[in-house]
């Protein structure tokens, strides 16, 4: 795992990655609608009349939530402050998940190995939009609009794409200096302790599955509503230039050109160029 070289320096390494193995559109408004607190012992609060949500994290626990809702496809937007200051040791996880043996995930992970770059702004200082659509053709992870990255679904050459488990929206903060500063070499300050991360403005426009079905249609959520153009989204040539700028100035580590770490040869969809 990829880490900050020194012990002041604010989480600004983001780790995008996959683990394979009628239309609803979710309220802007209320945490508690949308969430359920899982975990800390009290760490998790939900704020300002559900406008709010943070995490915290202290010597005796992290803390988390979940979503109340299963997905199965999607466009997730979620607005996130990380943690300030000196949190070195510290990890802020946000993504989707399924349940069982062979669970798919789709994972922002701040400060954490497939796909890693270093934000082009302060993440610690503002709220900013952490977006993942997710449709039957592609995945495409987005900050504050800008794509970063885009997995295409290559089924026809062997490649798994999560389509058929409904996944949770997960979050959690908790404590990994024994490997996400520098091996473990830095350790966390607790003397900065309570970390803090925030989190406000969700919104879900989403196939919700709930008793074995999906809310949108077999086919597409098209019929059901006007604002369901994300099932069959791509990115246009401006959306394709603007990625290739953040991948060609801040991306730090991609595994589709680490012939080192894998010497028997890339994963099919290195070699197809079906991850940008």
């Amino acid at each position: 795992m990829a880490s900050p070289s020194t012990s002041n320096l604010s989480p600004k390494l983001l780790l995008v990655s996959l683990l394979l193995g009628s239309f609803v559109v979710a309220s802007v408004g209320n945490l508690y609608q949308d969430f359920d607190l899982t975990w800390g012992d009290g760490r998790a609060k939900i704020l300002n009349n559900g406008q709010l949500l943070t995490l915290s994290l202290d010597k005796a626990s992290g803390s988390g939530f979940q979503s109340k809702n299963e997905y199965l496809f999607g466009k997730i937007d979620m607005q996130l402050k990380l943690v300030p200051g000196n949190s070195a040791g510290t990890v802020t996880a946000y993504y989707l998940s399924s349940q069982g043996p062979t669970h798919d995930e789709i994972d922002f992970e701040f400060l954490g190995i497939s796909v890693q770059f270093y934000l082009w702004f302060d993440p610690t200082a503002d709220f900013h939009t952490y977006s993942i659509l997710w449709n039957p053709q592609r995945i495409i992870f987005s900050v504050d609009g800008t794509p970063i990255r885009e997995f295409k679904n290559s089924e026809s050459i062997g490649v798994p794409f999560p389509k058929n488990q409904p996944m949770r929206i997960y979050s959690s903060l908790w404590n990994a200096d024994d490997w996400a500063t520098r091996g473990g070499l830095v350790k966390t300050d607790w003397s900065q302790a309570p970390f803090t991360a925030s989190y406000r403005n969700f919104n879900a426009n989403a196939c919700v599955w709930s008793s074995g079905s999906s809310s949108c249609s077999s086919t597409s959520p098209s019929s059901t509503s006007t604002n369901s153009g994300w099932y069959s989204q791509e990115l246009d040539s401006t959306s394709q230039e603007r990625m290739k700028w953040v991948q060609k100035n801040y991306m730090i580590y991609n595994y589709c050109t680490d012939t080192k770490r894998f010497p028997q040869g890339l994963s099919p969809e290195c070699t197809a160029t079906t991850t940008s």
